[in-house]
């Protein structure tokens, strides 16, 4: 026979308890998913600021290129620098966190910008936002390449005004590679050689005594050369360029005080007169090539230097003083004797006015010297960077 039981007292509290436990759990589920979904949101948040954070240091990076510390350093994995220079993070432009990283040089003309960014929330959480898994950090790799400076170079020597050689003075658009110089391009041939001297059609080069002009031809005659050859290189002016000079100095005598200077055995670029080393490539100072910026009339003795040269008034050139890259007169240069050397410049010179080029010593010469290998390394030590056009940053992890 089938028994049913007939008290049912205590159910209505059992089920009461399991909805009860139905519910919390229903209830601790939903807080469970939505601070999830908090978190969640809040990492994406940090993350995403983290990336901006990163991201506009990198392009500040970009924007305030040092060429003077960047552009020196060696092929990675030989060499990298630290951003920033010293040991901890540093405030990002926006202000709205800290990052650190380093540039890695890849070649002669592209960078590595690995750059580590963590936002403001993220470093005001704390170890305790870590340790819940909070908080955010981003890194990304942006390369970079060097953008030199479009310089109108067809000649050794380009003059806006007339020229007049004497003496044992010469003037050559032929290739040239300066003595100890190891790392160049071969020497272009004669036919792709450069004219000796680009000048106005309306001016006159004259050479007189043992002075000769030599080039592929000796003298071009442009009637496009105007005031903007000398003042205009590509998407950047002069004035910006002399923005960029690593030593703004006051037209002076300057003597014999140009050359290279190592303290501690190291290059000492904070030597305003220390323009580096072209004559000893291998040296402290093989790698620094400044641009320096004159302003007003200067004469120069010697010893050496190599970068970019600017002028603002003339320029007298005297003794064996050399220069190795590109040098930009806008008023006259006047150059006599060549001590014991034989070049007072390898590479390119542009003068806007006149250019008189003698010699008043019987030993060495006063010469001008047409050298692509001076000029590419003037224009790549010196030059800033752009980023990449195609597949130019990368999200690191």
């Amino acid at each position: 026979m089938k028994r049913t039981i007939q008290n049912e007292r205590g159910m209505a509290l059992a089920l009461a308890i399991v909805a009860l436990v139905v519910v919390g759990a229903l209830i601790a589920g939903a807080f469970f998913a939505g601070t999830q979904e908090q978190r969640v949101g809040e990492n994406s948040r940090y993350s995403q600021s983290s990336f901006g954070v990163a991201e506009g240091a990198a392009n500040s990076i970009i924007g305030h290129w040092d060429a003077q510390t960047y552009n020196s350093i060696r092929t990675y994995p030989l060499d990298s620098v630290r951003i920033p220079p010293v040991s901890a993070d540093t405030i990002s432009p926006s202000h709205t966190g800290r990052y650190a990283g380093y540039i890695y040089r890849l070649n002669q003309e592209q960078y590595l910008i690995d750059i580590t960014g963590q936002d403001s929330s993220s470093l005001r959480g704390g170890a305790a936002l870590l340790r819940r898994g909070g908080g955010g950090r981003e890194r990304i790799g942006l390369l970079a390449k060097i953008k030199p400076l479009v310089i109108d170079i067809r000649a050794s020597l380009t003059s806006g005004r007339g020229d007049a050689l004497s003496g044992n003075a010469a003037i050559s658009g032929y290739d040239h590679i300066p003595a100890g110089w190891s790392t160049c391009n071969p020497l272009d041939s004669v036919a792709n050689g450069k004219a000796g001297i680009r000048t106005d059609t309306s001016q006159a080069v004259s050479a007189g005594g043992n002075s000769s002009i030599v080039g592929t031809p000796p003298v071009i005659k442009d009637p496009n050369i105007t005031d903007s050859t000398f003042s205009k290189y590509g998407d950047v002016n002069y004035s910006q360029l002399v923005a960029r000079a690593t030593w703004n100095l006051n037209g002076q005598n300057f003597s014999n005080n140009i050359g290279p200077v190592e303290t501690n055995g190291q290059c000492d670029r904070t030597v305003s007169t220390n323009w580096g080393d072209g004559v000893n490539p291998a040296g402290k100072c093989g790698s620094y090539f400044p641009i320096v910026h004159l302003l007003g009339d200067a004469t120069i003795n010697g010893v050496q230097g190599q970068g970019i040269l600017l002028v603002d008034g003339s320029l007298s050139v005297q003794g064996g003083f050399q220069w190795f890259g590109i040098t930009i007169v806008r008023g006259t240069l006047k150059t006599s004797g060549g001590g014991s050397e034989d070049a007072h410049f390898w590479g390119a010179t542009m003068v806007q006015d006149s250019t008189v080029v003698g010699n008043n010593q019987v030993t060495g010469h006063a010469n001008i010297l047409y050298s692509k290998c001076a000029v590419i390394k003037a224009l790549d030590q010196t030059g800033v960077v752009a980023l990449m056009r195609s597949r130019g940053w990368v999200q690191l992890y």
